[in-house]
């Protein structure tokens, strides 16, 4: 049997049973037995969906502890877009950067920066001939599994390249060696996280890998940093130091329609998020039903990666937020050709290996043993009241 990583768990003592739970699974993996909700952990994509629907708040994600990063000589954030939305418009970016320095943070890349990378390559990507339409994104962790799970006949379609945070942890890795001389394994990457699936994402990659070394939810880091931004008045240094690389769109992937932002007029594109709705979605894929569609951009949690099941703001202020923060950056950065090309020839843009479906449940190896259950099965259904 396949053995497949979760960051979503169950703690038993809480959980009631009260089948919550098994409404909001869009995969549906859990099950009530004995009183108390079982995962099935091959059919689990880790979309959280559990996590906000439980009352009793029995569904939670396990990420590392800020104490982490001193398992590392060099450590380095990189904090997921979605992390500047959950603060008002009163702190800056160069300030959140700044704390998180200040608190252990050797420095600090941002997701951003790595999706103004995947952004140039999806731009690339639609100039090829031989894409099947249309592409879907690969950046939500939550909606790959969904397909490998739900819809495999769709899995031509995901677009074979590295999401942003896997780009950022390797650029975060090589310029911090250029430029101090440190070996690559001295260096830790952690990325601050939305959600549970991306945590799954780092412990057990789909296709290509992951480039980082710990995940702190962005609940964890949002206290953390509040609790110690007042004394950046004692440290100016550190905040006039802070030079912010990201483009403003690398910013806005974190919000519904960033990842669609840098395409031409004529890649017709549909924005999507909620696993409910991407579900219809794929459904209406599979039947032939969206003639003249170029690109999918689709996102498991509403409000896209601000509605993270581990974010601290309501994710219709935090796209305020996010806005505002971006109206401030330059639209969009030059990326010299030579940096592009030399992530290419090392393999950071484009998944090393295909996606494959998932084996759910089979009845058994043997295709003509497994049709033989399946009339069992359906015998027994029927006599049953």
């Amino acid at each position: 049997m396949v053995y497949y990583f979760h960051s979503v768990r169950l703690d038993q003592e809480k959980c009631k049973g009260c089948t919550n739970c098994i409404k909001g699974c869009p995969t549906e993996a859990i099950r009530v037995r004995n009183g108390k909700a079982d995962i099935l952990e091959e059919r689990c994509i880790d979309c959280g969906e559990c996590i906000r629907v439980c009352p009793e708040h029995a569904k939670y994600a396990i990420t590392d502890d800020f104490s982490d990063i001193n398992d590392y000589k060099y450590r380095i954030a990189i904090p997921a877009p979605a992390f500047f939305g959950q603060f008002s418009d009163k702190v800056s970016d160069e300030e959140i950067i700044a704390t998180l320095k200040m608190l252990g943070f050797d420095d600090v890349v941002e997701v951003a920066l790595g999706a103004d990378y995947v952004s140039m390559a999806y731009r690339n990507y639609f100039m090829r001939d031989d894409i099947v339409r249309p592409a879907i994104s690969s950046a939500c962790p939550a909606v790959v599994r969904l397909i490998q799970v739900r819809y495999p006949s769709l899995i031509p379609h995901i677009i074979p390249i590295e999401s942003p945070m896997a780009v950022a942890g390797y650029i975060a890795k090589r310029e911090y060696a250029k430029k101090y001389g440190a070996r690559m394994d001295e260096i830790g990457t952690f990325f601050i996280t939305p959600c549970p699936a991306k945590v799954t994402a780092v412990r057990q990659p789909v296709a290509g890998q992951a480039n980082v070394d710990g995940i702190i939810s962005i609940s964890d880091m949002y206290g953390l940093v509040m609790r110690n931004i007042s004394k950046l008045k004692h440290y100016p240094e550190i905040v006039k130091a802070v030079k912010v690389k990201a483009s403003a769109n690398g910013l806005r992937w974190a919000r519904p329609g960033g990842e669609s932002i840098g395409f031409a007029d004529e890649i017709t594109h549909v924005q999507v998020q909620g696993i409910p709705h991407i579900i219809k979605v794929l459904e209406q894929f599979e039947m032939g039903k969206l003639g003249g569609v170029d690109f999918l951009e689709l996102q498991a949690c509403p409000g896209g990666c601000l509605g993270g099941a581990l974010t601290v703001e309501d994710p219709f202020v935090a796209r305020v937020y996010i806005n505002k923060l971006a109206n401030k950056r330059t639209e969009d950065i030059d990326i010299a050709p030579d940096d592009y090309d030399d992530l290419t020839e090392q393999g950071l843009l484009y998944f090393e290996s295909e996606i494959e479906a998932r084996q759910i449940m089979s009845l058994d190896a043997d295709i003509g043993t497994a049709l033989e259950k399946l009339e069992k099965l359906e015998e027994i259904t029927n006599e049953l009241p």
